[in-house]
């Protein structure tokens, strides 16, 4: 997989959306100061070839820890921003030591929580929207509750467009979501968690946020203005909300859990 590690200090780890690349954290990345930024393209995006055989959430979620073992992180606090939502709640199921802190941005628990109208799952269903910078403008206030110049001329769209996923990893990544859930053992998450929904998001309703604010033990709840890219699209107050969660995260925890790598 494509990896990419910006700036310095406690390692953040970035999963987004899905079919989404590197290059589109741009705008949410310049605002995460203070932060050693690791990014990837999973499998079929970006500059990632396809898997061979498509895998569930939870593989997905041990690929993630096989990069982190590469990379000698131990123990990483997660923003998991929508399909990478998933991810990271299965990521601090399945290795809950490797997780120091999760925020959660524009997502859902998957099965159990209130999904999307038929027509924002159908569009979802497609990538035509990473290919053609006209479907991205007529699509983008059904799909993300955004204007159509927010979602195609921006430097999040621009990344977008410049490297879209390919027809089988976008499909291996419906494929993981598809009849996934966390809410059989959303109680069992003991990890501190701030969760983030928009007011205007279509494809992640904000319910999913109360959902999971309510299940989850530690968790923080903010309810933002704006549609499904607010991360990207207005990252300034949103990142603050993150950069001061994590701050009171890094006040809490002994030095060595906050270093987060190996000696």
């Amino acid at each position: 997989m494509r990896v990419a590690v910006a700036g310095e200090g406690p390692p953040l780890l970035l999963l987004t959306g899905i079919g989404a690349n590197i290059e589109m954290w741009e705008p949410a990345a310049r605002h995460l100061t203070g932060r050693r930024l690791v990014m990837l393209d999973v499998p079929g995006t970006g500059e990632s070839p396809a898997l061979r055989v498509g895998l569930r959430m939870r593989g997905y979620a041990q690929l993630v820890t096989q990069v982190l073992d590469v990379l000698g992180l131990d123990r990483v606090d997660v923003l998991g921003y929508s399909w990478g939502g998933a991810l990271a709640q299965q990521l601090a199921h399945q290795a809950p030591d490797r997780v120091r802190a999760l925020v959660l941005a524009a997502t859902t628990p998957g099965v159990g929580g209130q999904p999307p109208s038929p027509w924002v799952l159908a569009l979802m269903s497609s990538p035509a929207r990473y290919y053609s910078r006209t479907w991205l403008r007529l699509t983008a206030p059904l799909l993300f509750g955004t204007s159509p110049r927010a979602a195609a001329d921006s430097p999040h769209g621009r990344a977008r467009l410049h490297r879209p996923p390919g027809l089988v990893g976008y499909t291996q990544q419906l494929y993981a979501l598809s009849g996934w859930s966390s809410r059989w053992w959303l109680r069992q998450l003991e990890h501190p968690t701030l969760v983030i929904g928009a007011r205007r998001d279509p494809l992640a309703p904000p319910r999913n946020a109360d959902i999971l604010a309510a299940a989850l033990p530690e968790a923080r709840l903010e309810i933002v203005d704006g549609g499904h890219l607010f991360l990207f699209e207005n990252p300034g107050p949103s990142c603050a909300l993150v950069e001061d969660f994590l701050r009171d995260q890094d006040a809490r925890a002994p030095a060595e859990q906050v270093a987060g790598s190996r000696p």
